[in-house]
């Protein structure tokens, strides 16, 4: 049997020469990408030869890159997927334990505005107070009562008046060796002396069934409109006066007495959103030392002047002493001698004539020794002279 390339030799040999002859031209052709054809000698041109081999071997080369390329994308996506629902549970076990960390985080900061905001009041407040956290509630909406941190041991006492930042919030009720129970002024058994910010009208506060502040008691009067800012009056020996209350927010008429009114008031301290407390320990006034360096100064200048009105005094006492002539016990101090403006030597009155004519002084020009106006002459008028035989007047002697 004759061989292939036997058989097709003469064909073979004929394709091998344009074979070699193609290989040929296109070592000798250049060719740029853009597919013309160029002088051999510039650089920027490429042998046609190498482009033919690029395009021989440039797609399986590519298929090999791709099939392993997704080869290893479907073993690590879909298949090598072992260890991953333990990496999700760990991955959402982290999630949950940042969301925790995050919102304690976010308390922390909250309350340490509050703390700050509290820390600033209680330093500009001028009575001593102690802070207070609260620890818990009574549980029940009939008595409004929670707890705090502080008791006996740390000098809480029964009815110490409880306040934030913004208002009062209640008293202590109970106390123990270290918490304490706080009746909120909002609860009904809980009472308060208030008084009207602009009207000036007092009040007893009380919390209703509902929760909610009001002044009982109260005369109708038509002054009194909702805004207006309430205030403890000081008269229930529990909270100092001036401490905010809370605003007016409605006015209704009392129902078993026409002529009062109850006045609902909106707490200024948020009695359901509390946190930290101030419990005011003693009412003494607390003074900064700024403020110890004033009073101590007006106390030294008081001392000052009391002392030179002393002095004064002593000096005065002294004078007196010396001149005892000057003064006279039984006259007021703006009556004494020593304080007399007038003339110390008055000119001596004349004593008066005993005949007087019309020549003395003090007396009209009409007036003559026969004046009825003295003794003498009202004498001798009453008696008329009698003449004489010779029927002439007895002379004057």
């Amino acid at each position: 049997m004759e061989s292939f390339f036997t058989r097709y030799r003469n064909p073979l040999v004929l394709l091998a020469i344009l074979l070699a002859q193609i290989i040929g031209l296109a070592m000798q052709v250049h060719q740029t990408a853009a597919g013309r054809t160029l002088d051999p000698s510039d650089s920027s041109s490429v042998r046609l030869i190498r482009l033919w081999a690029e395009m021989l071997v440039s797609p399986p080369e590519r298929a090999i890159h791709f099939s392993k390329t997704g080869a290893g994308s479907l073993w690590q996506n879909y298949l090598d997927l072992r260890h991953v629902r333990q990496q999700n549970q760990d991955l959402q076990r982290t999630i949950d334990r940042l969301r925790l960390e995050q919102a304690a985080l976010l308390q922390d900061a909250l309350q340490g505005q509050r703390l700050q905001a509290l820390l600033g009041f209680q330093q500009k407040y001028i009575y001593q107070t102690l802070p207070a956290q609260i620890i818990g509630s009574s549980g029940s909406d009939q008595s409004r009562v929670f707890y705090i941190d502080k008791g006996s041991a740390d000098g809480l006492q029964h009815d110490m008046a409880v306040i934030t930042a913004d208002g009062i919030v209640g008293k202590v009720r109970d106390v123990f060796p270290h918490t304490a129970q706080v009746l909120a002024i909002n609860d009904p058994t809980s009472g308060a002396g208030v008084i009207l910010e602009t009207t000036r009208v007092r009040g007893i506060l009380r919390g209703n069934a509902y929760g909610q502040l009001e002044i009982v008691d109260v005369m109708a009067d038509q002054r009194i409109k909702p805004g207006e800012n309430v205030l403890t009056a000081g008269g229930d020996q529990v909270y100092p006066r001036g401490l905010p209350v809370g605003t007016v927010q409605k006015i209704v008429p009392d129902p078993d007495r026409d002529s009062f009114i109850d006045v609902l008031i909106k707490p200024a301290a948020a009695l359901d959103r509390l946190d930290e407390v101030l419990v005011i320990t003693s009412t003494q006034p607390r003074f900064s030392p700024q403020d110890q360096q004033d009073i101590a100064t007006s106390q030294a200048l008081k001392g000052a002047e009391a002392a030179a009105a002393q002095d004064q005094q002593k000096a005065t006492q002294g004078m007196n002493d010396r001149l005892p002539g000057l003064l006279d016990p039984s006259l007021p101090p703006e009556q004494q001698p020593l304080y007399d403006t007038s003339n110390p030597n008055p000119v001596a009155h004349p004593p008066m004539p005993l005949h007087p004519d019309r020549f003395t002084p003090g007396t009209s020009p009409n007036t003559g020794a026969g004046d009825a106006s003295t003794p003498e002459a009202a004498g001798s008028a009453s008696q008329p002279s009698q003449p004489d035989k010779s029927g002439l007047g007895k002379p004057d002697r």
